[in-house]
């Protein structure tokens, strides 16, 4: 088997306009599926970014239930060249950088929180090869 690549990623939101007011409005991502208070998707490139209601989703018998709850992870990339434009039009928009990583292979990237906690990382492409 070899993976080509994730195609969605899930976080949780109870409050879906919040996910929506985030990443819809402030990140500008285009939205491809929406039904009030169950879920709302995004598209970010060749992925989803799936928002599931987790008091929905939980009973759900197909596609298998699931939900969660905590601050989750993931990564957004944009071209290296547009990193810098990147970090200044979140700084622009109020949305508050909470670390700036430099690594080791020379890349840098940054974290934010969105509305439901979630820490949302910024890296140029080619950070992992």
């Amino acid at each position: 088997m070899k993976f080509k690549q994730i195609k969605e990623t899930c976080l949780y939101f109870r409050d879906l306009e919040k996910a929506r007011s985030f990443y819809h409005d402030l990140l500008e991502l285009p939205i491809v599926s929406e039904v009030k208070e169950k879920h709302i998707f995004f598209r970010a490139g060749n992925s989803v970014l799936l928002c599931f209601n987790p008091d929905d989703s939980r009973t759900k018998v197909s596609p298998p239930g699931h939900f969660a709850d905590g601050q989750y992870h993931f990564a957004l990339e944009v071209s290296s060249d547009q990193y810098i434009v990147c970090k200044k039009e979140i700084e622009r928009k109020g949305i508050a950088i909470i670390d700036t990583v430099k690594w080791e292979d020379g890349f840098e990237s940054f974290y934010f929180n969105d509305p439901g906690g979630n820490v949302v990382e910024i890296v140029p492409a080619g950070m992992w090869g």
